[in-house]
């Protein structure tokens, strides 16, 4: 469909759509108006020629009635004639008035006029007749008799009569010739409003549709990409003019975010490396001096034990520096979990299982509270055991000889928390969560990434890791976890 190029706005698109709207109303309107007072006024003017043809008659009629009674007056003495011819000249002088008032053109006044001369003539010769009020002579009985003086009385009368009853016949022909015009166009004239209105909703929709919905339609669904990271997502900037500048500002602020990005991803980079780099150089370091000093004692080979506890003292290090280096690189590595239903007390179980060695080695006593509340959670078993073993470990580890290491499961609300509970000393350091930087380790064979390691994999499932520590209390560590599912049947 051609587009008007003034066209490009919505506002002016709505604005010439409600003028157009308007004059259509407007000329629904007037072809109503028109069409109603042309029927009224051809209603008017019919009912006036009938009301015209209609006295014409009368005054015929009563004409006829009147001479009627004249003859019957004098031929016969008839008193109540007499009357009646009185009667008859009053009506007719009335009707006559009638005629004269509902005529509205030249050419019915001039019938009207002439009708009414040739009656005054008819009533003239009728008023001869009664000249001698007593007596009629043979003569004059003859004369009325005679069937010429009737023609002569009536005939110029009738001539009159019949050529204004033939004009009021001729415009009342008029008339309905017109309105059968008008019966014939006027089912094509008054639906063109209609039509046009109909063609006007059809325009305006298709327009809508295709400058506007369909723009801002693309639009929503670009601001979907760019809300979950697709920042190279760019709109069409097509439509009206307003639908344009959004899609121009919504591709300008992504080109901003993902410069922004690029530059934060970059920062962060530098940080996460300005922090890692000093524990990473104070973890090889280490062991490299360690092993240096060890290596020197290589050269006095006359001490044979110092010499085996040196080799030992090397292998031992290397172990420990290639264990961090494992564990590094299991922390700095991208997690994909393998999500399904597992009961949380198999994955606690699964952990102390593993660790059944170190408790007994301990004297420790494990106590379960809260396993009746046992639920099945969606997760991936081996990355949260993995999690749950090295926090166990740690409590394991700072737990005294024969104390007491507490496993709990309570429902709280909507959520599960799984704990561990030890008597230790407590933390040295308060772990956080998002933190690259390796935490201590009190172990001579740990790698101190074994909290941050728990905090990613809890944090991709989207659980909370969280400590309560202190020096008379021990350590508490909580997991809780969102309940997705029902709990399983006993």
């Amino acid at each position: 469909m051609m587009k008007i190029k003034y066209l490009n706005s919505l506002r002016k698109l709505l604005f010439v759509q409600e003028v157009a709207f308007l004059l259509l109303l407007a000329l629904t309107g007037l072809l109503g108006g028109l069409s109603a007072y042309f029927w009224q006024q051809n209603s008017e003017e019919s009912v006036r020629l009938n009301g015209l043809s209609y006295v014409t008659e009368q005054i015929r009629s009563e004409l006829f009635r009147q001479i009627h009674e004249a003859i019957r007056a004098r031929l016969f003495e008839d008193v109540r004639s007499l009357e009646l011819y009185g009667e008859y000249s009053r009506r007719i002088d009335k009707n006559f008035n009638k005629l004269r008032s509902n005529a509205i053109s030249r050419d019915e006044n001039i019938a009207i006029q002439d009708l009414h001369v040739s009656y005054r003539e008819i009533q003239k010769d009728m008023n001869s007749i009664f000249a001698d009020p007593y007596a009629i002579s043979l003569q004059t009985r003859m004369r009325i008799l005679d069937p010429r003086f009737a023609d002569r009385m009536i005939g110029r009368f009738e001539g009159k009569y019949g050529r204004l009853k033939y004009m009021l016949a001729e415009k009342h022909n008029a008339l309905n010739h017109q309105l059968e015009i008008w019966s014939q166009y006027a089912p094509v004239v008054i639906p063109i409003p209609l039509l046009l209105a109909f063609l006007l909703v059809i325009y305006a929709r298709m327009t809508f549709r295709k400058d506007f919905l369909k723009p801002i339609s693309e639009i929503i669904a670009g601001a979907r990409l760019i809300s979950v990271g697709h920042l190279e997502t760019k709109m069409p900037e097509q439509g009206v003019e307003e639908v344009k500048d959004l899609a121009g500002a919504i591709n300008k602020m992504a080109s901003d975010l993902q410069i922004s990005q690029a530059a934060l991803v970059e920062s962060e980079k530098q940080a996460a490396l300005g922090s890692l780099i000093p524990v990473v150089a104070h973890n090889i370091r280490n062991p490299l001096a360690s092993i240096r000093a060890t290596a020197q004692l290589l050269d006095d080979p006359e001490n044979k034990e110092d010499l085996e506890e040196s080799k030992h003292a090397i292998i031992e290090t290397t172990d420990r520096l290639s264990r961090w280096v494992n564990a590094l690189v299991s922390y700095l590595h991208p997690l994909k979990p393998n999500y399904r239903l597992v009961l949380a007390s198999k994955m606690l179980e699964a952990a102390i299982v593993l660790l059944k060695p170190k408790i007994e080695e301990k004297k420790l006593k494990v106590d379960k509270i809260g396993w009746e509340n046992d639920l099945r959670l969606n997760a991936d078993p081996d990355l949260m055991e993995q999690a749950i073993y090295s926090l166990m470990a740690n409590a394991i580890d700072a737990s005294p000889d024969g104390s007491t290491l507490t496993i709990g499961l309570v429902k709280i609300d909507a959520e599960l928390e799984l704990s561990i509970h030890d008597q230790g000393p407590g933390l040295p350091f308060d772990p956080k969560p998002n933190q690259l930087t390796p935490g201590p380790t009190t172990k001579s064979f740990g790698t101190g990434l074994g909290i941050p390691i728990a905090f990613k994999i809890c944090q991709k499932h989207g659980w909370n890791l969280s400590f309560d520590s202190s020096e008379q209390e021990g350590t508490k560590v909580m997991i809780t976890a969102p309940i997705r599912v029902i709990e399983e049947d006993d």
